[in-house]
């Protein structure tokens, strides 16, 4: 990569998701989209979703939500939307689903922000599913040709799919994800194991339609002669119009059997499910201060035609006051390397100028 484009850094405070996946207690899963079974009884709902934007903007007018649960063969994920115009086109597998509305799931397994995996499917059935080497704005590139192999899906609709003044009430989506797939982007290979977290989102794509000629059709805004753009809401917030930022995906934290019922300290209780969320560890902090830095070392570079290793060209002094952490920088030419101390002292976290974030152990 020889020139670095500006990366747009997030109007929002790092506050993401999070959220205990219990054991599947009953299985296997019958999947027919309905949520409304003993299989996902154990789990507890998301927090209803938001805009993509956060508080920036209001609230979703239509009630999306989400559960999670696994097992030694899957990674189970559940997801009901509200909707009184349930419609869709796209019959054919890797099509842009995102042109219909949809519902989105997006997973990165080591929460590097590289190699993560995207989901797509519409009220058809009809899925796409795609592995990003990067984000786009660290130049990609997606992989269209991967398949999640072994996938199962299945919708449910609580109404009629494509005639307009059915008495529509809702649609909902049920996926088994194998973890013989989802492990090839995975730490060690491999799937997680009780007390590992991942970072995951969903995204919820919604058009503004209308009736023409008994089918719904999407509006045209008149001062452009195209459809008006989607409305995409999430269950963590993004902060910007854009879910490829795996940094402020939700944090998925895989239970084992002891977690049922549990609540209190560790989370929120849920009436339904039991515990629902889980405070994030302090060195998620560290690697969050990191990712600002390298929003700014990369806006620098796209006016300055440079990097550079004084922090006081990237942060105001009355920012500085906000950061925990205290950098190394190291710069050479088109490359740059942002450090800081572990919160336990044992090794640190590193991220460079693709955005690329690890740890090293000392």
């Amino acid at each position: 990569m020889g020139n670095y484009s500006e990366v747009p850094e997030p109007a929002i405070e790092f506050a993401p998701k999070t959220y205990v996946c219990k054991r599947a207690i009953t299985r296997p899963l019958d999947l027919d989209g309905r949520i409304d079974k003993p299989f996902w009884e154990a789990a507890a709902w998301t927090d209803d979703f938001v805009d993509i934007e956060g508080d920036l903007r209001p609230k979703p007018g239509k009630r999306t939500r989400a559960k999670m649960l696994w097992d030694d063969e899957y990674f189970y994920v559940a997801a009901e939307m509200e909707e009184d115009e349930i419609w869709a086109t796209l019959t054919e597998r890797d099509s842009v689903i995102f042109h219909d509305n949809d519902f989105e799931i997006f997973i990165d397994p080591d929460g590097d922000s590289h190699l993560y995996y995207e989901f797509e499917i519409n009220a058809l059935n009809t899925v796409w599913d795609l592995l990003l080497v990067k984000p786009y704005r660290d130049g990609g590139p997606p992989v269209n040709g991967w398949d999640i192999h072994g996938l199962r899906t299945a919708v449910y609709i609580d109404g009629e799919l494509n005639q307009p003044g059915a008495r529509n009430r809702l649609w909902s989506v049920e996926v088994a994800l194998p973890w013989a797939a989802l492990r090839e982007c995975a730490p060690e290979g491999r799937a997680p194991v009780p007390g590992e977290f991942w970072r995951v989102n969903f995204s919820r794509v919604e058009w503004r339609v209308e009736v023409q000629d008994g089918r719904y059709v999407k509006q045209i805004n008149p001062a452009t002669g195209k459809p008006y753009p989607e409305d995409n809401w999430v269950w963590s917030p993004q902060g910007i119009v854009n879910m490829h930022y795996p940094e402020l995906w939700g944090y998925v934290v895989f239970a084992d059997e002891s977690a049922e019922g549990a609540g209190g300290a560790d989370g929120a209780d849920c009436a339904d499910g039991g515990l629902t969320g889980f405070p994030l560890p302090q060195d998620e902090y560290i690697k969050w201060e990191l990712r600002r830095l390298y929003y700014r070392q990369r806006n620098h570079f796209a006016q300055h035609g440079r990097f550079t290793a004084e922090f006081t060209e990237l942060i105001s002094a009355e920012d500085r006051e906000t950061y925990r952490i205290k950098p190394t920088m190291e710069v050479a030419g088109k490359r740059f390397e942002i450090s800081a101390p572990a919160s336990d002292g044992r090794g640190g976290f590193y991220i460079r100028e693709d955005g690329k974030l690890w740890k090293e152990r000392s």
